[in-house]
Order: C-alpha cells, then sequence, then structure tokens
C-alpha cells in the first residue's frame, strides 16, 4: 500500500492509502477526495481529476502522454506540474506522492 498526500487548494491535506496498480483517481474517488469528480471515470476524456503534482515527485510520475496533454487544454488553471490523476497509476515508488486539487475543475 502507498499513501498518497491530497492537499486542497486551502492547504488542508487529506492523507488515503491505495493499492499497487490503482490510479490516484480511483484512491480519490473512493476516499471522497474533495474536488476530484473524474466524471469520465478515469478514461481520459474530461479534465474533472486535475491536480498538481509536487514538484518533488514530477520525476516519478513522468510526464502526460499527448492524448492527456490534450485533455488538460479543458482544464482550470493548467500548469507544468498539471496532470490527470486518472493517468499517474500508483507504485510502490509512489508512497508518499503529494497532489494538490485545483480549486475547481474545467
Amino acid at each position: 500500500m502507498a499513501k498518497i498526500n491530497f492537499v486542497d487548494h486551502t492547504g488542508e491535506t487529506r492523507t488515503v492509502e491505495v493499492e499497487e496498480g490503482a490510479t490516484v483517481m480511483e484512491a480519490a474517488i473512493r476516499n471522497a477526495v474533495p474536488g476530484i469528480e473524474a466524471e469520465c471515470g478515469g478514461a481520459c476524456a474530461c479534465a474533472t481529476c486535475h491536480v498538481y503534482v509536487d514538484d518533488a515527485w514530477r520525476e516519478k510520475t513522468g510526464s502526460p502522454t499527448p492524448m492527456e496533454e490534450d485533455m488538460l487544454d479543458f482544464g482550470f488553471d493548467v500548469r507544468p506540474n498539471s496532470r490527470l490523476s486518472c493517468q499517474i497509476k500508483v507504485t510502490e515508488e509512489l508512497d508518499g506522492l503529494v497532489v494538490t486539487v485545483p480549486e475547481r475543475q474545467a
């Protein structure tokens, strides 16, 4: 199990445990993390699971695919560290990952 730290736009942190192989979005939905809507259910067909990956974790989470970048175009306040949480697979290496949920989704 890995721990993922979700920080909301006010700075409040919620830490959840998630099994390896799940996505960061699935962890958020299963634990009712506010601000993650995931309208498409994780199909990379919307931008309602948008998060900001903490700079210390960007290399470990990797870069967005071209399809993910296309969907991020619909996101709110997209930044260089923006990712769709449905596209980040949880591995042992991501234990302690910190992501921030935007003030609102697209």
